[in-house]
């Protein structure tokens, strides 16, 4: 049984909804449209500090304005990250559980600062043998296999 393609728009309502914003929504919109699919807004309003309603409605009506809105059947939404906050801390601790995840405890600065001395870009996977659980100021990282991890995407190749 072959399941409906579903195309998502994920914006964050910490500003002004922009033209690459525009884009994105419009290839996914056409994409839905074309292969008689489903075009998902969600709106990742996870950020409190930033996050505005004004930013939310603007996202909508410049989406209505592109004539994207839920008067067509191939529109879902717009659903929130916020209402699904505690599911998101079950997943997490149940991928803690599973050894899927670690906890990290380095700051950004600190990240960076043993990347310069490494001489390395990034995060160098420092706290993923420390067996350190949940705490203030502590991350969720996933614990993926060391190396490259190569992606054979269908558009831009590997």
């Amino acid at each position: 049984m072959a399941q409906t393609p579903r195309y998502r728009f994920a914006p964050s309502p910490t500003g002004y909804f922009h033209v690459g914003g525009a884009r994105t929504a419009l290839y996914n919109w056409i994409l839905a449209l074309q292969s008689n699919g489903v075009f998902v807004l969600r709106i990742e309003d996870t950020d409190d500090s930033r996050n505005n309603p004004q930013w939310t409605q603007g996202i909508l009506d410049a989406l209505a304005w592109l004539g994207i809105d839920n008067k067509d059947s191939h529109f879902e939404g717009p659903f929130f990250q916020s209402a699904n906050a505690a599911l998101h801390v079950e997943s997490a601790e149940k991928l803690f559980a599973q050894g899927a995840a670690y906890y990290c405890d380095l700051s950004s600065e600190d990240i960076q600062k043993r990347a310069k001395e490494l001489g390395k870009q990034g995060y160098d996977g420092y706290s993923r043998d420390r067996g350190l659980g949940p705490g203030e100021g502590r991350v969720l990282r996933f614990r993926v296999p060391e190396g490259a991890t190569i992606v054979q995407d269908q558009v831009r190749g590997s």
